[in-house]
């Protein structure tokens, strides 16, 4: 999509602008890009968390289930009544254990990042942590009986995974940051109108036995 010559500048483009050239984010991004690197010291094990195995990055893909079972908890804390709060402690709980994973292919992911995008990666996995840290004193509260405080949590906590996801949904969507399959890489120009399309001539001809 082209807003033409002169793009606006939302308060949110000019946020995240701002962040992305913030150096005092250098520091963060300093402790977390050993860890990625370590992490990704093994071929086998990078290309796993990469998702080179399925041909997409596997971060985005987790990010679903601690946010829906997260969200799903929370609806059920305004809509579900007391009869409900077992089911909603359960999700919960299911999102802090799904959140791992998540945080370990968001961490292989920041392996591959440039300086600028470390910046907004680093400031990405520091709310990402702060909400996991709310939900997990959420589920606490939750076990100990006090369902309330749980649900405040909750949803103090949701403030924190949508500035999250906000700024990884920047990372993905704007600035093009994820693992991809080399099929992806082609130029929107070569699939702009289908009917032109023309494909590569390994595929228009075939080859001849051996």
């Amino acid at each position: 999509m082209s807003y033409g010559d002169a793009p606006p500048q939302s308060p949110i483009v000019t946020l995240t602008r701002r962040l992305e050239e913030t150096t005092a984010l250098d520091g963060l991004a300093g402790v977390l890009r050993p860890l990625s690197e370590q992490l990704l010291s093994d071929r086998t094990r990078a290309d796993a968390l990469h998702g080179t195995w399925l041909g997409h990055a596997l971060h985005p893909l987790l990010s679903i289930v601690p946010l829906g079972a997260w969200t799903s908890a929370t609806v059920l804390d305004v809509a579900g009544g007391e009869e409900s709060r077992a089911a909603a402690q359960r999700l919960v709980g299911t999102g802090i254990i799904a959140a791992a994973p998540t945080a370990l292919t968001g961490l292989a992911e920041f392996g591959n990042l440039g300086q600028r995008d470390r910046r907004t990666a680093s400031l990405h996995a520091v709310s990402n942590q702060v909400a996991l840290g709310l939900f997990v004193a959420s589920w606490v509260s939750r076990r100990r009986g006090n369902h309330r405080r749980g649900a405040a949590l909750a949803a103090t906590a949701h403030l924190a995974a949508g500035f999250g996801g906000f700024l990884g949904g920047h990372l993905t969507e704007a600035r093009k940051v994820s693992s991809a399959h080399p099929a992806f890489e082609e130029s929107d120009a070569a699939v702009a109108d289908p009917d032109d399309f023309t494909p590569p001539a390994d595929e228009l001809t075939t080859p001849e036995p051996a």
